[in-house]
């Protein structure tokens, strides 16, 4: 292997850990990482009442069909 190949890619590596090592350190008192290492947050999805009791009634049907089959 080729050693200026080896020795550009730990260096590259030593880089990357470094950042990682200022990131944590930047960690404030809520233990949130510094603004520039943290990603998007996705909105949280809420279901409606209608949307719950669809599922409700499916799966109690389910539960149903479960009981029938037992007798």
């Amino acid at each position: 292997m080729d050693t200026n190949r080896i020795l550009a890619e730990l260096r590259g590596e030593r880089d990357r850990i470094e950042r990682v090592i200022a990131a944590l350190e930047g960690v404030n008192s809520t233990g949130r990482l510094a603004r520039y290492f943290r990603r998007a947050t996705r909105k949280t999805r809420r279901i409606s009442a209608a949307g719950r009791a669809r599922i409700a009634a499916a799966q109690r049907a389910r539960w149903a069909k479960l009981r029938k089959k037992r007798k």
